[in-house]
């Protein structure tokens, strides 16, 4: 299965909870941290409400 290499690249700072919570929920922390998580449905769809916050690309 194919893993997707996530990387925070805005702040949270002045968004809403739910998109707080979904940053957290993934693991990030500070600006420029990555995470590699499962490509599936649910982390395409956390993803998806956050992408103006996140980079995301295929992890090796």
């Amino acid at each position: 299965m194919d893993k997707l290499k996530v990387t925070l690249i805005r702040s949270v700072i002045g968004r809403p909870q739910n998109q707080r919570d979904i940053v957290k929920g993934l693991g990030l922390g500070r600006v420029n941290s990555s995470v590699v998580v499962p490509d599936n449905a649910a982390m395409r769809g956390a993803i998806r409400k956050i992408n103006h916050l996140v980079d995301v690309e295929l992890a090796k």
